[in-house]
């Protein structure tokens, strides 16, 4: 028997959204599994102490200004970390927008933001990086899902059906792509405590409205997310592909 292969030594990886909460995470948890990552951000100001931060801890970064609302920011990015690195082993979706809107009060303006990074910029940036990665034959492309793609969650319709689109683009994908060694995979994580959550995640009668319907107990962490990350994008995950995974300590098990 081969012994499975996690590591990410000398790999090349793009994060969007790598700015702050979960994708900024990624980033130092891919670089220290020894890959070189680009962190995407509408401005590289906004990653430079992240990028700082890997260097300190002797891995490798690099800052990269990415909007995935924008068609030419998308190809000029994936462009520029091909010109510096060579290729691009992994793709980590991560750039999202969420929020609580009751049906009824949704306007167009609301449903357009949502879905042009939830949805279509997800999709253009995946469809930039993939190109080289069919060319070349490999690629670990790792979308950021969520439980509310999965079940229904009240006043999370467009965030729901956001969500929903990347689960069954990921299946497409993966079909179109398992020939040329790419795999396309998602994870669909529970609330995850970050800086943008505490908020709401400290609120006592949230909390505990939220923990009664985690079968595990507990909050998500950053961590959690980023060791699901990690095995997708290894190359030990070859045979995955077309998956979504719950990282949702039981919440749609129910």
């Amino acid at each position: 028997m081969e012994h499975p292969d996690f590591s990410l030594a000398g790999q090349v990886a793009i994060v969007s959204g790598a700015s702050r909460g979960i994708g900024h995470d990624l980033v130092l948890a891919l670089a220290h599994a020894g890959a070189t990552v680009a962190a995407g951000a509408r401005s590289v100001d906004d990653v430079a102490v992240l990028v700082a931060e890997v260097e300190a801890a002797g891995g490798r970064a690099l800052a990269l200004e990415l909007d995935v609302t924008d068609g030419d920011s998308v190809a000029q990015g994936a462009q520029r970390v091909l010109d510096a690195e060579g290729r691009i082993d992994i793709l980590v979706n991560n750039a999202g927008l969420g929020g609580n809107h009751d049906a009824l009060d949704v306007t167009e303006a609301d449903w357009d933001e949502m879905m042009d990074v939830n949805l279509k910029g997800l999709f253009f940036l995946t469809q930039a990086v993939a190109r080289s990665m069919v060319e070349r034959g490999y690629g670990r492309i790792v979308s950021l899902s969520s439980q509310a793609g999965l079940v229904g969650i009240p006043r999370h319709a467009i965030y729901s059906a956001s969500k929903g689109g990347v689960n069954l683009l990921t299946r497409v994908l993966a079909l179109e792509w398992a020939p040329h060694g790419v795999t396309v995979n998602a994870i669909a994580p529970t609330f995850i405590r970050t800086p943008g959550t505490a908020e709401r995640l400290d609120d006592p009668d949230f909390a505990a409205d939220v923990l009664a319907r985690i079968p595990v107990g507990r909050f998500g962490s950053t961590g959690d997310v980023a060791a699901a990350v990690l095995y997708l994008a290894s190359p030990a995950a070859g045979l995955v592909t077309g998956t979504v995974l719950r990282v949702d300590g039981g919440w749609t098990a129910q």
